[in-house]
């Protein structure tokens, strides 16, 4: 269940927090007032006229910071890059990895989902890959099954960045691509990758039914809500390990904190991250006010 949120960027939340994406950074040395925005990858780049406050904040800032600068992951090096990170090592294939009993498995999943099981045309597409990226491939089907118009290509993400350029702002980025691959495709080991795929395919109903319950929360603006949502527990391999955390979450907050001060010195910026990241005595919004900057709601 929890890998699925990390997934799509959403995370856990100990803290009672209000129905709020946009926040509004100040006070200490920052220059100007800067902006920190949660995104999710299912929502498209249309619901940021929903946010609150979103465009009056953007016509104030000069830059935009986001995980990584977007427009490099097109890059046809990082391309090469990314789509090694998600194939298996050479001689490996999906069926080298699973049992007959898991490969029956895998065959009725996606007999299921996509019309035609992981034999034949799919097996020569996608035999390949690692599981973790077999896995994310399938979460965005099983969104796609139910949101056929859904553009994984729209996100919020990328298109503050592109508002951005088209402003003469500066865009810039946390993170390089080989530290994103390295966190979101090569943090697991096969065969923990394969547990967590093995939860995906076993566990189909629940999965759709917290990505839908996510989905409306983050809709309805409320970190709170994803936060108890991603808290429940099964207690088994579906849950997301402590060190897993770390990487996807708590340490990559860690480094992102470490280059706020400058950038907030220098420039008013707005910060455009996954909504993971807001949450928790370990998320930006604490991280910040620790630091002692004010951080406050935006609301219009």
């Amino acid at each position: 269940m929890r890998k699925l949120v990390f997934v799509v960027l959403l995370a856990l939340s100990a803290l009672s927090i209000q129905a709020q994406l946009l926040y509004r950074i100040s006070g200490k040395d920052a220059s100007g007032a800067s902006y920190i925005l949660g995104t999710y990858h299912f929502a498209p780049s249309s619901f940021c006229d929903s946010i609150p406050g979103l465009w009056d904040s953007f016509a104030q800032v000069k830059q935009v910071c986001g995980e990584l600068v977007m427009s490099e992951m097109m890059n046809p090096e990082n391309v090469m890059k990314l789509q090694k990170a998600m194939m298996l090592p050479e001689g490996k294939t999906i069926q080298t990895l699973l049992t007959d009993d898991e490969m029956k498995r895998l065959n009725a999943f996606t007999k299921e989902v996509l019309g035609m099981d992981f034999t034949g045309p799919l097996l020569s597409q996608l035999g390949s890959f690692t599981p973790g990226a077999l896995y994310e491939q399938f979460i965005v089907m099983l969104y796609l099954r139910k949101t056929p118009n859904f553009n994984p290509n729209d996100g919020i993400d990328t298109y503050m960045q592109t508002k951005g350029l088209e402003k003469g702002y500066s865009v810039t980025g946390f993170e390089s691509v080989d530290l994103q691959i390295k966190a979101l495709f090569q943090s697991q080991s096969l065969e923990r990758q394969k547990q967590v795929l093995m939860c995906l395919i076993n566990n189909k109903e629940m999965m759709v039914d917290n990505t839908d319950r996510l989905t409306a929360a983050y809709f309805k603006q409320n970190l709170e809500e994803i936060g108890k949502i991603v808290d429940e527990k099964r207690n088994d391999e579906c849950d997301t390990t402590e060190e897993e955390e770390e990487v996807l979450i708590y340490g990559r907050n860690a480094n992102w904190m470490s280059q706020m001060p400058q950038m907030l010195r220098e420039k008013s910026t707005l910060f455009v991250v996954g909504a993971a990241h807001l949450i928790g005595e370990k998320g930006m919004l604490q991280l910040l006010r620790n630091a002692g900057y004010v951080v406050e709601p935006v609301t219009k």
